[in-house]
């Protein structure tokens, strides 16, 4: 077992910050996720371990330096014509979440729409159809 230092475990932290979304590439462990799962982030421990959430409901966690994961990108949100970016998935669900609701008729449809495809990973969440 790898032990790191204080300031590694730190700049994992920081590459990784709680709910931030990741793809599996590679683990070498017999209950390893299949490659290509698609996982969040809940913690890094105190050796630099990524605590995961998977997408099959798993829970093994990613050892850096042996594990392989690529960081999905940050998700956008369009609503009501603003564009957002926001660094974490989980960060722009909780505030989707609390904008539904808080909301009732169309407006909370539009928030409806962008919580569930937030939900259902995609990358850009949009309030309406596109002409």
């Amino acid at each position: 077992m790898r032990f790191s230092s204080r300031e590694e475990v730190e700049r994992i932290r920081k590459q990784y910050p709680i709910g931030i979304m990741v793809e599996l590439v590679q683990m070498d462990d017999p209950q390893a996720p299949p490659i290509g799962t698609k996982g969040i982030v809940h913690a890094v421990d105190d050796v630099g371990n990524l605590i995961m959430k998977w997408e099959n409901g798993s829970r093994l966690n990613v050892i850096i330096g042996e594990d392989i994961v690529t960081i999905i990108p940050a998700v956008t949100t369009i609503c009501y014509g603003r564009k957002d970016t926001w660094k974490t998935r989980t960060e722009a669900e909780e505030f989707f979440l609390k904008a539904m609701m808080l909301s009732e008729g169309s407006e909370r449809e539009r928030y409806t729409k962008i919580y569930t495809e937030l939900k259902m990973g995609m990358i850009i969440c949009i309030d309406e159809e596109e002409s």
